[in-house]
């Protein structure tokens, strides 16, 4: 009788997790003006999409920046984003993403709404992946002033 690998049960990348926060973070703040305010926006254009960072709001500690494409019919649609940038643990995080209000660290698998298990890693790191593609291709369509 052969018997089935017992599946192991997912546990979330705590370590893995923080370094893609603290990442994001930095490349974020690269890109936001030095002093963020709310309805500061900055947009880039990479290639022939224009991509668009708001600051929706600004508290002592965090600041909160909704991230989306502001072209009207993207070939290769970036989902929106709401990301918290939390200042003095220096990390920034995925909070909602298109229909998600809110991302959790772990799904059960299968579910109704075909989450990952680890949603919450791929979607913080897909977002590291585009801060990085916006910092090496992107061209600021509004002046970054540098103190």
């Amino acid at each position: 009788m052969t018997q089935l690998a017992a599946k192991k049960p997912y546990h979330v990348d705590l370590a893995g997790l923080m370094r893609i926060y603290e990442t994001n973070y930095a490349k974020l703040n690269a890109l936001l003006p030095a002093h963020a305010e709310v309805g500061d926006v900055r947009c880039y254009q990479v290639v022939n999409v224009t991509y668009q960072l708001c600051v929706e709001e600004v508290t002592k500690y965090t600041t909160l920046v909704d991230i989306c494409q502001s072209d009207e019919l993207p070939v290769f649609p970036l989902p929106r984003m709401s990301v918290r940038l939390y200042h003095d643990a220096r990390v920034a995080e995925v909070r909602s993403s298109n229909q998600l209000s809110q991302v959790k660290a772990r799904y059960d698998y299968p579910n109704t709404r075909m989450m990952q298990k680890d949603e919450k890693f791929q979607t913080n790191q897909f977002l590291s992946d585009w801060l990085t593609f916006c910092l090496k291709n992107g061209i600021s369509r509004a002046p970054i002033m540098f103190e």
